[in-house]
């Protein structure tokens, strides 16, 4: 059993290496065994894992690579994250994986699909579309056939097929991996300054781009230490930070909010990891039903998410509320429509619930932080003082 701060060192170099060497080792290991790349938020990683398959998460390269050749492919006026996409396509950091799924989030990611499928990276690019009806007849059906198509793509690589056991033993094994990640929240959200939102950023960073079964047993030794004290509570308020979803905020910009004197119970960084709400349905004679009705009912809000019925502003103050949070950070990427987008109908709910809130923007490369400091500072004195 490792040290506390060897698996966080261990998950921060898996988490930032941008030539995901762990994972092409994994694949090495067998020649039935594929790398599926994906794009922020959500995909169902449990088709992929169910078919020899590793889900690898793409989340951008931040502050770690120069973006030259991706400016040429995208508009200045668009979020930093498909520049630095296409930069690590461009620059065979990606060159092993197998295929690559482009979640739908925006008209940016819809159209990294295409630019993957004219530069040939991969054996197959699949844009990977959401149901907007959530009539499972209409919307359940679709996002089935969604699946289906991934199994197949899947299976004209490596020959594997998934089938209804191996389907079940990956969302029993996915299962695991939620509720240990939320048992991970719910103590940070008593006790926060046992694990920090950075190595707690760390460790569910690392987790998409390691096998699921071993991301489970970092995360129980990261559990079990942290069930007694480890580092000093200090006079912060609570915060929920939201709007972070899909460019990665900077591990500055999570540094100076804690610096600043906010504490963060939850956010809304690796939201996929976290998506299904609750665990799918497991040991079913229809595994992918079972995923469809996970994804129809259970999911977590966010604004590359339609919620008609379901007010995510409503379900954001429910997350404050549920976490004691004093307020709530509004961090979008700069030029991320959907976070921007929804921001003042949030923003308004935060207003009638009576609950503290302050917005600012964000780079994935952003390298100065002091403004965004001050701001998160101030925010923190005056529920100190006033709230």
């Amino acid at each position: 059993m490792q040290s506390i701060d060897e698996l966080l060192t261990y998950c921060e170099k898996v988490a930032f290496d941008l030539n995901f060497a762990h994972a092409k080792n994994w694949k090495s290991q067998n020649e039935k065994r594929v790398i599926v790349g994906y794009l922020p938020i959500y995909v169902p990683r449990e088709v992929i894992h169910a078919s020899s398959g590793l889900p690898v998460g793409i989340m951008g390269v931040g502050d770690r690579k120069q973006i030259i050749k991706g400016d040429a492919y995208y508009q200045s006026y668009i979020c930093h994250l498909p520049r630095g996409v296409i930069e690590m396509a461009l620059d065979k950091n990606l060159d092993g994986f197998d295929g690559f799924l482009f979640p739908a989030i925006c008209d940016c990611i819809r159209n990294l699909s295409g630019m993957y499928k004219l530069a040939h990276k991969g054996k197959f690019q699949r844009y990977f579309d959401y149901p907007q009806n959530f009539d499972p007849k209409i919307g359940g059906v679709f996002y089935i056939q969604e699946m289906e198509k991934v199994m197949d793509d899947i299976f004209n690589i490596n020959g594997v097929r998934a089938d209804v056991n191996s389907l079940n033993n990956s969302i029993r094994l996915y299962n695991i991996n939620r509720r240990l990640i939320e048992a991970i929240y719910d103590i940070r959200q008593e006790f926060p300054w046992r694990l920090s939102a950075v190595e707690t950023y760390h460790i569910l960073r690392a987790g998409i781009a390691m096998p699921v079964e071993e991301h489970n047993e970092i995360l129980k030794q990261v559990l079990d230490y942290i069930q007694t004290d480890r580092g000093e509570p200090m006079d912060n308020i609570r915060v929920v930070v939201s709007g972070s979803f899909c460019e990665q905020p900077p591990i500055g910009l999570i540094k100076s909010i804690e610096m600043a004197g906010c504490y963060i119970v939850d956010d809304d960084f690796m939201l996929g990891s976290r998506w299904i709400l609750g665990d799918v349905e497991e040991n079913t004679d229809d595994p992918l039903q079972a995923l469809t009705n996970a994804y129809l009912y259970q999911s977590q809000f966010s604004s590359a998410y339609y919620d008609v019925g379901n007010p995510k502003g409503k379900r954001l103050v429910a997350q404050a509320n549920k976490r004691g949070a004093d307020g709530i950070i509004f961090s979008a990427a700069s030029f991320c429509d959907p976070a921007l987008l929804d921001r003042p109908e949030m923003q308004k709910e935060c207003d009638e619930a009576g609950i503290p809130h302050i917005n600012f923007q964000y780079h994935e490369n952003t390298g100065q932080f002091k403004v965004i400091k001050e701001q998160a500072g101030t925010f923190s004195d005056s529920i100190k003082l006033w709230a």
